[in-house]
């Protein structure tokens, strides 16, 4: 949640900035969830879902279409904003793993998995997005060393 909060100060666009208002309280909801260490807790745990996921994805196509096709991997970067979108990612990477070795010992809602999944894509997208924003061009990877 931290690196999403970093990122979100990080950029200036409004609709961006929304989004990542939204992602931050499915993140508090999901960290909710798996803070939640009983059956019938005294307290409403909220529930993530297939909308949460579907939020992603919609975000994810949108800006997926003002962006041009990839031809080649990336190297992170260029703009603080960039490189943190990347450092929220691979954060989100390493949550889903963290998440999915979890569910191998106690009952996980299957849709927290989905949604960090999602997430990191998303996060992916965000960074050339961000790139476009800022008038970035992001360096193509040129296998071999």
């Amino acid at each position: 949640m931290a690196h999403t909060t970093l990122l979100r100060d990080l950029v200036e666009d409004i609709e961006i900035r929304e989004q990542l208002l939204h992602i931050l309280n499915i993140q508090m909801a999901t960290a909710s969830v798996l803070a939640a260490d009983c059956d019938d807790c005294p307290v409403e745990i909220p529930v993530v879902g297939e909308e949460q996921v579907r939020f992603l994805e919609e975000k994810i196509d949108e800006m997926d279409a003002s962006l041009e096709p990839l031809t080649s991997f990336l190297i992170p970067g260029g703009h603080p904003a960039v490189s943190q979108a990347h450092v929220a990612r691979t954060v989100c990477r390493r949550t889903e793993r963290t998440i999915l070795s979890l569910s191998q010992e106690v009952n996980i809602q299957g849709d927290i998995i989905k949604f960090y999944n999602r997430l990191s894509d998303y996060f992916f997208v965000l960074s050339r997005k961000i790139a476009q924003l800022f008038g970035v061009r992001q360096a193509p990877w040129k296998p071999g060393l």
